[in-house]
């Protein structure tokens, strides 16, 4: 059924049959009842995809994510959700598993499906992420990098993970590990780890390579990397640049049979779900993932509707102090 098969059965316009099913313009109480009795009784749909063509909106937003699975991205993604149900839109999630290909292909994907406005969470931004974004008409804000030409909601990585960094030598240790990941994430990779580098520096402690690993994100990664620092020397204390990395360096001290944080003082970054219930509670930075995609999708549906909104807003961070970090022994 189209439009004018409902208009001939109501005995009124094409016209006016289209402005009572887009609520717009002014249409007399007799025709509007006339039109609406024809929708209900033959039960008329109209064809969404023809309808954003036409209004050029389709109350969906794509989002592109690194590892749906991880807590981090569920988080981000349950304040983008919030912000979408407020605004009457569904979100069309694209998970790339930490793949620049994966993005690069999720950008194009999402621009061409018809979404009103891109989020993207980037572990690393390259050329190609910029020359494929130039070409996507469609309102894109970025999550977790900072990236020129685009609205970015940022963390402060590098001075939540000095407050760390504080409060590890504040309780007295010198000898401090560093587990990180790799310096193509310039948020996690490279200012966490720098965070750590001018803590120490200013300290006036000497920086030991020996008690640096670079991993990825993993647990296993985090069990590994300690291995490879427990190889060279035992650290009074360790900065985990995220919560996994900590919790699988744990399990590595512990099997060898050194105990937290009695021996080995801990913490990590992210303050996940477990954190807290993990033996011992791990001492963390919470990051309010959460409130960062509430604000990506406020930002992006500002952006959508007004064309502007400020180039970069920075998330605050707490210390979460527990039990994994311990006096050093004088």
């Amino acid at each position: 059924m189209k439009i004018k098969d409902i208009a001939k059965l109501a005995g009124v316009s094409p016209a006016t049959v289209s402005r009572v099913m887009n609520n717009s313009g002014y249409v007399i109480d007799e025709k509007r009842k006339a039109v609406e009795k024809v929708i209900a009784e033959v039960g008329y749909t109209p064809n969404e995809i023809a309808k954003s063509l036409k209004n050029r909106k389709t109350n969906i937003i794509g989002v592109i994510v690194p590892k749906i699975s991880t807590e981090t991205a569920s988080r981000v993604v349950d304040g983008i959700t919030e912000v979408a149900k407020a605004h009457d839109c569904q979100i069309l999630i694209a998970n790339t598993d930490l793949q620049i290909e994966e993005e690069i292909k999720s950008l194009k994907f999402l621009s061409n499906r018809l979404v009103d406005g891109i989020i993207m969470m980037a572990t690393e931004v390259t050329e190609q992420h910029y020359k494929v974004a130039k070409g996507i008409s469609v309102p894109i804000v970025m999550v977790g990098q900072q990236v020129d030409g685009y609205p970015s909601i940022i963390h402060d990585d590098y001075h939540a993970a000095k407050a760390m960094m504080k409060h590890i030598l504040a309780k007295g240790h010198q000898e401090i590990g560093f587990i990180g990941v790799s310096p193509h994430d310039i948020a996690v990779g490279i200012k966490r780890k720098q965070a750590y580098l001018d803590a120490l520096s200013e300290a006036k402690l000497e920086v030991d390579d020996q008690l640096i690993a670079i991993g990825n994100f993993s647990i296993e990664s985090g069990y590994e990397q300690m291995e490879k620092i427990l190889a060279h020397k035992q650290p009074t204390a360790v900065m985990a640049v995220t919560d996994q990395l900590a919790i699988g360096a744990i399990h590595c001290i512990r099997d060898h049979r050194l105990t937290v944080p009695e021996d080995i003082s801990i913490t990590g970054m992210g303050d996940g779900k477990l954190s807290k219930y993990f033996i011992p509670p791990l001492t963390t930075v919470r990051l309010h993932h959460k409130t960062t995609g509430i604000m990506a999708a406020k930002n992006l549906f500002t952006l959508i509707e007004n064309g502007y909104v400020k180039n970069e807003m920075v998330v605050d961070f707490s210390l979460r102090i527990r039990e994994s970090v311990d006096e050093k022994e004088k």
